[in-house]
């Protein structure tokens, strides 16, 4: 006779079949479903199409930036360049300009135009600092130069103050031809879409909290049990620090709003301003305006998704005084996501432990670069 069921597991809650199917040993687990993640999966399956891999997401949305940016298809303006080879080591920043010209050509490739609604039409830096657009004139065929040989585009920046004369207080404006931009929602949909079409599987709601790596399988730990993976890829960014223990990359939130439609909207492409800190478009008849973290590094250096009002005032002063002088709008809705920043802007994408790579550090760049990062982070393993 047996003994009683004391010892049975009151909090079993997975059938045999959820059992089975979703909490086998699989080839590849990824962790973060954005760009870099779901182009993660879709690489390695393009690459071995009959491995089992799956995504684990830890919101019903990808929760970091894939969702929440500001869709600018771009590789850098002027002034955030040549502030970045001040900084940095300039062969580094070069190198990273490219690789966000092979990611956007990439995501193009992989999705089609179609279903991004990509729109060339360009991008834009204001200066209301008569020195630094004068420093960035003076640096524009040396820019140019570079771009040719690593992207072979030529002209690339050009001065377009005279065409453009409906911002205030600004005193030039310099335009990248190359640059172009896209419908966030729709690319990350069809990514989605694509990833399922490979046989990626996609669990939302997934809290990771550790990851264990015995050497031929990794153990992860979750808020639902525990998952097992031949490698895994870390593709959660700004958030990465909470699963490893990794150097120079720490999280960078940004703020955005959206006005309500505008009749007669002027604006057509996108907008960089004081280095790329602050940034907008045009979509649907409405403007997208974001960043500011400038103002309150501190405070913005978090995974906290929360308005930050004194940005957000900043955000609408500007909207008001610079971009839409004399035009009367509503603002619609505010957002915040989380960007993963560090000392380079180059990406991250090393091995962390025998099976275990990480794929971080975008830099705010994750629409261009985070496609190509995928890939090659899908090679490494």
């Amino acid at each position: 006779m047996p003994k009683n069921n004391t010892s049975i597991k009151k909090t079993a809650i997975f059938s045999y079949w959820e059992l089975n199917q979703y909490f086998k040993t699989y080839d590849l687990i990824v962790i973060g479903s954005g760009i870099v993640g779901l182009s993660t999966a879709i690489s390695f399956l393009e690459k071995y199409k009959n491995a089992t891999v799956l995504v684990l997401e830890r919101g019903i949305l990808p929760s970091g930036a894939s969702t929440k940016n500001a869709g600018f298809a771009c590789f850098g303006s002027p002034s955030e360049l040549l502030n970045d080879i001040k900084n940095t080591n300039e062969d580094v920043v070069w190198q990273t300009v490219k690789m966000r010209c092979d990611g956007l050509n990439l995501l193009q490739k992989r999705l089609g135009k179609k279903n991004i609604d990509y729109k060339p039409y360009g991008g834009f830096e204001l200066f209301n600092d008569a020195q630094l657009l004068n420093e960035c004139l003076e640096k524009t065929d040396y820019l140019n130069k570079n771009i040719k040989q690593i992207i072979g585009k030529t002209n690339c920046y050009s001065n377009a103050t005279k065409k453009i004369n409906y911002f205030a207080t600004t005193t030039g404006i310099l335009k990248n031809k190359y640059e172009g931009q896209i419908d966030t929602g729709l690319m990350m949909k069809n990514l989605i879409l694509l990833a399922q079409q490979k046989g990626v599987v996609i669990l939302n709601s997934i809290g990771v909290t550790a990851l264990n790596d015995v050497g031929n399988v990794v153990e992860i730990l979750s808020n639902v049990g525990a998952f097992k993976a031949k490698k895994v890829v870390v593709a959660t960014n700004g958030f990465a620090t909470q699963l490893l223990n990794i150097k120079d990359v720490k999280p960078a939130r940004a703020q955005v709003l959206i006005t309500k439609p505008i009749k007669n909207l002027k604006i057509k492409g996108t907008y960089h301003y004081q280095q790329g800190y602050y940034y907008f478009r045009n979509i649907h008849n409405r403007v997208l305006f974001g960043g500011g973290r400038n103002l309150d590094f501190k405070g913005e250096t978090t995974t906290e998704l929360q308005l930050n009002n004194t940005i957000q005032a900043k955000l609408t002063e500007l909207l008001k005084t610079i971009i839409l002088p004399n035009t009367v709008f509503e603002i619609e809705h505010r957002w915040s996501g989380i960007m993963g920043v560090g000392a380079e802007k180059k990406p991250i994408i090393k091995n962390i432990s025998t099976n275990v790579v990480a794929a971080v550090r975008m830099g705010g760049m994750g629409v261009a670069i985070g496609s190509l990062v995928g890939k090659i982070a899908a090679d490494k393993i």
